[in-house]
């Protein structure tokens, strides 16, 4: 049954303001022209898309046009609804159109220029290839849970990272210039906390998206019979086997949580996420130098970080830390917090091309 009914949610703030011209030239007319019943929803200020979509009616496509942080507040929005588990399952598309569009890298092809890379996403959206993708639940003590797609850092990197900016003067420099001066406060720069985790877990059977016919009519009445007349099975009920968590306490220049979506495996048989913890021995050059990778691949583990596989955390802070966590690029007051993998929570449509890539990957 064809998708009817698309509301996408525009931020026309993206791409310093240019997005609401892109969207409108580029993505609206292909949208329109498909025969979608398209409403628009625009947002006016940061953090109107969570709470539209927490009061948004049934639609049968939702469409996010904007960058990462646009793409965190309709997820977020979406999981906190009472009613997440019926809507989580609304296939989700992704037009990228912000600063950063992480999404992009895993849902499309590269493409020669913006617009180009706008079309061709507009475009696999309508021919309806979807992948399922994980998403973290990141909840401190007080707050309601944040949903993340990409992963949370903290760390030097991510803050000498949101600095780079500043020093927009200084052109191809400005990158290393950011992390070069970051280095002139405390050397090294040490993040301490106690990191409590669980183990990967098994991959479940992917569940059958058509629900199975209803058996005829005898059938049915064979089967009331025969649980009339049968007595009841007396249910044996099953051990729990205790949670087996691990404990450590770390120091480190940067800890990040990430899903696997950059790398998205479509045959894996565990899930969970990375946590990396990286050597707080870092010498300022390599800190300089790690840091351009880190701007392209944030989330990046060198060889000398210690890398775990886990499905949920929890991440005790000192009292009195300071600074801030990087979740999905948008920017959130460090705390303790749990962070639970959510595997497969929502499927996003991505260009066939990417899929049958990542098909081919996985053979191999």
């Amino acid at each position: 049954m064809p998708l009817k009914k698309a509301t996408v949610f525009l931020n026309p703030a993206a791409c310093k303001g240019k997005a609401r011209n892109l969207f409108e030239k580029n993505a609206a007319p292909i949208l329109h022209l498909s025969g979608l019943d398209v409403n628009i929803v625009t947002t006016d200020y940061e953090g109107q898309a969570k709470k539209l979509m927490e009061l948004m009616e049934n639609t049968d496509l939702i469409i996010i046009a904007g960058g990462d942080g646009t793409v965190q507040e309709v997820i977020t929005g979406l999981l906190r609804r009472a009613d997440e588990a019926a809507f989580s399952k609304i296939p989700i598309g992704f037009i990228p159109l912000g600063k950063t569009c992480t999404l992009s890298h895993t849902l499309y092809p590269e493409s020669v220029n913006q617009v180009q890379h706008i079309t061709n996403a507009t475009l696999a959206i309508l021919k309806g290839e979807t992948v399922p993708l994980d998403v973290l639940q990141i909840k401190g003590e007080k707050e309601q849970p944040v949903f993340a797609l990409s992963g949370l850092r903290w760390g030097s990197y991510r803050d000498a990272g949101v600095k780079v900016s500043k020093y927009w003067y200084l052109g191809p420099l400005k990158t290393k210039a950011a992390h070069f001066f970051s280095t002139f406060k405390e050397w090294p720069q040490k993040h301490q906390a106690a990191l409590m985790y669980l183990g990967p877990t098994e991959r479940p059977p992917e569940e059958p998206e058509e629900k199975p016919s209803r058996p005829p009519l005898y059938v049915r009445l064979y089967r009331r019979l025969c649980s009339y007349w049968s007595p009841p099975r007396k249910e044996i009920p099953q051990e729990v086997a205790p949670e087996d968590w691990q404990e450590l306490k770390l120091s480190t220049v940067e800890l990040s949580i990430a899903t696997q979506n950059r790398q998205l495996d479509l045959t894996r048989t565990e899930d969970f996420m990375n946590i990396c913890i990286e050597a707080d021995t870092v010498s300022k050059g390599q800190f300089v130098n790690r840091g351009s990778q880190k701007m392209r691949d944030p989330h990046m583990c060198p060889e000398d970080g210690q890398c775990i596989q886990a499905s949920r955390c929890i991440l005790q802070l000192p009292e009195g830390t300071e600074g801030s966590f990087g979740i999905d690029n948008e920017e959130y007051e460090a705390m303790p917090v749990e962070v639970k993998l959510l595997p497969r929570k929502l499927r996003f449509f991505c260009d066939p091309r990417m899929r049958e890539q990542m098909l081919r990957a996985a053979i191999q």
